[in-house]
């Protein structure tokens, strides 16, 4: 099947890289010409994992290709996927300029029968306003569907061959059954494709970012409220965890959910409620607690120094919203380090991805190291923000060595407590027990010993 996508962003490279790779001949379709140069050529733009390979494999196999030929592209494609961004505007509510300007112009070009899909994360309603373009500025037949991405950054490849759920919302049969035989390929395991209206599609897509926004941030307030009672949030995720009604997943408190869907879909579901002279009072207070839970890692340092940060150093792990991502917008490290500069503090960062993304926006107003240890080099204490994989298991005495005191504050709860406690760190992590250091501030620099029997932990 012939296939364009306009939008090369995130969802746009992987719908149409995974589409090409069950035999589709996909277009890519970008305004920057510059872009389109440099994916044809093989320069894939965003980092996410098993990406690469099938991008290669499908510009080599000439099933994927890229340009900024609207026209050309949409020419003798069935579908046509829209990928485009959907930013949220100054009142929270999406941006659908990007969508209804491609739709403008796709209703121009065409001279038969096409699907248009959106695939970008909109509000209920859009489909409808994106038929009403159509219907303004061509006589074509034109089918619009709604088809949200499920797409988590570091996985997203394997989420779109594999998904869990297909949801697509249609009221038309001939477009049922394109796509339909266009995902068949992705679903041969028995997972659903999930046939629904429109409106109701869309509203599926916000009601699941947000009800894992909602689970992610109540366990975030349990974890605060664990720190006051003495109880351990590790624990008590297990024993709520194990129920099936709850499940395991999503219940990792740390300091806040950031990245490109979280953020702007519960917003714009709590804008649409309000549209609808509804007020989703759960979502206001999603948003309240985690605007607070970006930054709370930094009370604990104002605490922990007596609300004097000036001129002290940081290394901090991590500025990618999650592992395994390059992707900065919304990520929790950018508020820390917005403090911890105000308060006048020096930070030094290290991220395996994200460091070239927050160099563009920041500039020199951090430093950023070669690696996880050399970011530690007579910093006064460590932060970690991002749970990379290599933050798991450092070497502690390499730590010891790099850092001026042995105080490590950890949004991710990464490591055992009772392991800090044999390493004779000050541990301070999200909704458990407080690690008190063995020394003091004052005389960390006077150690003569390096941590009994540690390489890793």
């Amino acid at each position: 099947m012939k296939i364009a996508v306009v939008g090369t962003g995130y969802v746009g490279l992987v719908t149409g890289t995974c589409l090409a790779e069950t035999g589709n001949d996909v277009t890519c379709v970008d305004i920057n010409q510059e872009k389109v140069e440099k994916m044809n050529r093989g320069e894939i733009p965003i980092y996410e994992p098993g990406l690469e390979i099938l991008f290669y494999r499908n510009i080599a196999q000439r099933r994927l290709d890229f340009t900024s030929d609207l026209g050309a592209a949409i020419k003798d494609a069935k579908i046509i996927f829209l990928a485009l961004p959907t930013p949220p505007g100054g009142d929270g509510s999406a941006d659908l300029s990007y969508v209804l300007g491609a739709a403008k112009d796709i209703a121009k070009l065409i001279t038969g029968y096409k699907v248009v899909v959106t695939k970008s994360t909109v509000p209920v309603g859009t489909a409808d306003k994106v038929k009403a373009v159509f219907k303004e500025h061509t006589d074509v037949e034109v089918d619009v569907v709604s088809n949200p991405e499920f797409l988590r950054e570091g996985v997203a490849v394997e989420d779109f061959m594999k998904p869990d759920r297909v949801v697509v919302g249609t009221q038309s049969e001939r477009a049922r059954k394109l796509m339909e035989e266009l995902y068949a390929p992705y679903v041969r395991s028995g997972n659903p494709i999930i046939f629904m209206d429109e409106r109701s599609s869309e509203l599926t897509k916000y009601a699941a970012n947000s009800f894992l926004a909602t689970k992610i941030t109540f366990m975030n307030e349990v974890a605060n409220l664990c720190e006051r009672v003495g109880a351990d949030v590790d624990m008590v995720r297990k024993g709520i965890g194990a129920d099936a009604r709850i499940g395991k997943r999503f219940l990792f408190p740390g300091v806040g959910y950031g990245g490109s869907c979280f953020p702007k879909d519960v917003q714009a579901l709590a804008k649409s409620a309000a549209e609808a002279d509804y007020n989703f009072s759960i979502l206001e207070s999603v948003m309240a607690v985690n605007e607070k839970q970006k930054t709370v890692i930094v009370e604990k340092m104002r605490k922990y120094y007596k609300g004097d940060l000036k001129g002290k150093k940081f290394a901090l792990w991590g500025l990618a919203f999650k592992p395994e991502t390059d992707d900065i917008r919304e990520a929790p490290a950018l508020y820390i380090i917005d403090e911890l500069l105000k308060d006048g503090a020096e930070v030094v960062a290290y991220d395996p991805e994200a460091m070239e993304n927050v160099r563009k926006l920041k500039g020199d107003s951090i430093s950023y190291a070669y690696d996880a240890y050399e970011a530690l080099q007579g910093a006064d204490a460590l932060i970690i923000v991002t749970e990379w994989s290599l933050f798991r298991t450092p070497d502690f005495n390499k730590i010891e060595a790099g850092l001026k005191a042995k105080v490590i504050f950890d949004g991710r709860n990464l490591y055992d407590l009772h392991r800090m406690i044999d390493c004779g760190f000050y541990y301070n992590s999200i909704g458990r027990k407080l690690i008190e250091s063995n020394e003091s501030e004052t005389n960390s620099d006077n150690r003569s010993s390096r941590i009994p029997g540690v390489a890793s932990v």
